[in-house]
């Protein structure tokens, strides 16, 4: 085993192979067959706007993700916006991610426990998920990774000025992603307690992590006005807190193989309370508004995957002496297994039916179907994404119940004509082309706008074709008499 040890790293670092690894994975399939789902809309109608633009929507809408949308308009001006500009970002930021886990198991517990947990990390299905996903959530899991390598830095003994500086700078960077990353703050804080960490480290910690926190305050405090937003996400129930204890089990079961003793830097020290704290974090909120999301605490999957770690160096170093020759392929065997069994699952994530819906097959049904001087309604009004994103399918089609477009409005989905004045509209057409969203999806029609459209294509219209794409929903309307 030394010897196969003493190769690899004579040949190239470890953390570089991980990387790849991840790499390779995010690129698979990276298109999703052309696919854009709903979330993935957002960020690219947004990204397509001006500077100005931008900053006028986030002083009324998702301010959350202001930075995100900062970058990805850099990166479509620069490239152009396709699904792998739209996505490219978070394969990298994945792949940084895998490196950071891999160089924390190495030096935490040796070069298999590294190995193991970096090549897991771009398995897991959540991470798999996000791996391809135009939005903020694996640029986090990077950040995290950075600002706990840097942590496990000073930790053990090799923390200078600059690496304080650096902590509080990710930490603070993940926060500007999304606010909630800040729950990583709690789990190095849990690390600290673990390892009895000295004065000076404590007082390092505080002045990093109160700077970081104290520079989001005033994004986490004028976000709180836009509330309304997160008001769909469901509140707590116990059948929501199974995968969360699934999770925990299997992150307790390589505790258990770690052997962790109080006050010794260990991948337990570190892993588990990335794994459980954020967990528990947003359950905590979440009691109080419901917020309980996975990909809100994504990061945590970190802790998970050095948990992992920690157990495959655990078996290997045990098997060893008994099989000094077998012990080296154990990982590389449980990782083929892994991907083996996961198969399914990694090709069920690349295929657009992953996903609730997608844009680009409803932009492409309405180019199929329209016909000049027809009019288009959506259904609720946040299906205009479906034209945001692919204006050139709805060229010569009205949009006869908008009022202000979204850029005008400084929203995602523009701002409407009031019922009256829609089925004033409506009246004044002979056909009118309908995007919605497909029963299984669709959520009862609640806003007055929305029950007017209905009730006029009720009463006054026919439908004459009927096409059901990927979660959308396409229908044209002629009128009756």
């Amino acid at each position: 085993m030394t010897c196969h040890i003493f190769v690899i790293r004579r040949r190239l670092p470890v953390w570089l192979i991980p990387l790849l690894w991840t790499l390779a994975l995010g690129l698979w399939g990276l298109s999703r067959q052309q696919s854009v789902w709903r979330d993935e809309a957002a960020t690219w109608q947004v990204a397509r706007r001006s500077v100005a633009d931008i900053w006028h929507m986030l002083g009324q809408v998702d301010v959350v993700h202001g930075l995100y949308y900062l970058l990805m308009h850099g990166l479509f001006e620069c490239f152009g916006p396709s699904t792998t500009t739209l996505r490219l970002p978070s394969v990298l930021a994945m792949a940084v991610a895998a490196a950071c886990v891999t160089v924390i198991g190495h030096r935490l517990a040796g070069i298999w426990a590294g190995l193991g947990g970096g090549l897991a990390f771009g398995l897991l299905p959540a991470v798999q998920f996000y791996l391809q996903e135009g939005r903020p959530y694996a640029l986090i899991a990077a950040g995290a990774g950075i600002s706990t390598l840097l942590l496990v830095t000073v930790l053990g003994g090799r923390g200078r000025t600059m690496h304080w500086a650096a902590y509080g700078g990710a930490v603070l960077v993940c926060a500007l992603l999304n606010w909630l990353a800040l729950l990583i703050l709690p789990a190095h804080l849990a690390t600290l307690v673990w390892t009895k960490a000295g004065r000076e480290i404590w007082t390092r910690w505080a002045v990093a992590a109160t700077a970081a926190v104290a520079t989001a305050l005033p994004l986490i405090l004028f976000s709180r006005s836009q509330s309304s937003q997160v008001s769909w996400i469901p509140p707590l129930t116990w059948h929501m807190m199974f995968g969360p204890a699934v999770l925990l089990a299997i992150g307790g079961f390589g505790t258990l193989l770690d052997r962790p003793r109080a006050g010794r830097l260990s991948m337990a020290a570190v892993g588990l309370p990335l794994l459980a704290v954020p967990q528990f974090g947003l359950v905590g909120l979440s009691l109080i508004q419901p917020l309980f999301l996975d990909r809100y605490v994504l990061f945590s999957m970190l802790g998970l995957t050095l948990l992992i770690g920690a157990a495959l160096g655990a078996v290997v170093r045990s098997t060893g002496p008994r099989f000094p020759r077998a012990s080296p392929w154990l990982v590389p065997a449980v990782l083929v297994v892994a991907v083996v069994a996961l198969l399914p699952q990694s090709l069920a994530k690349r295929s657009p039916e992953s996903r609730v819906d997608d844009v680009l097959s409803a932009a492409a049904e309405v180019r199929q179907l329209k016909r000049a001087g027809d009019a288009v309604l959506f259904i609720p009004a946040a299906r205009r994404d479906t034209a945001l994103v692919s204006p050139g399918d709805f060229a010569g089609l009205r949009d006869i119940a908008l009022a202000k477009s979204p850029v005008e409005s400084g929203t995602l989905k523009g701002e409407e004509a009031g019922p009256d004045r829609i089925r004033t509209a409506m009246l004044a057409q002979q056909r009118i082309l309908l995007v919605t969203d497909v029963p299984k999806v669709a959520r009862p029609v609640s806003a007055e706008r929305d029950k007017a459209k209905t009730a006029m294509l009720k009463e006054h219209f026919t439908a004459v074709a009927d096409e059901r794409v990927r979660g959308r929903r396409v229908t044209v309307y002629e009128r009756r008499g």
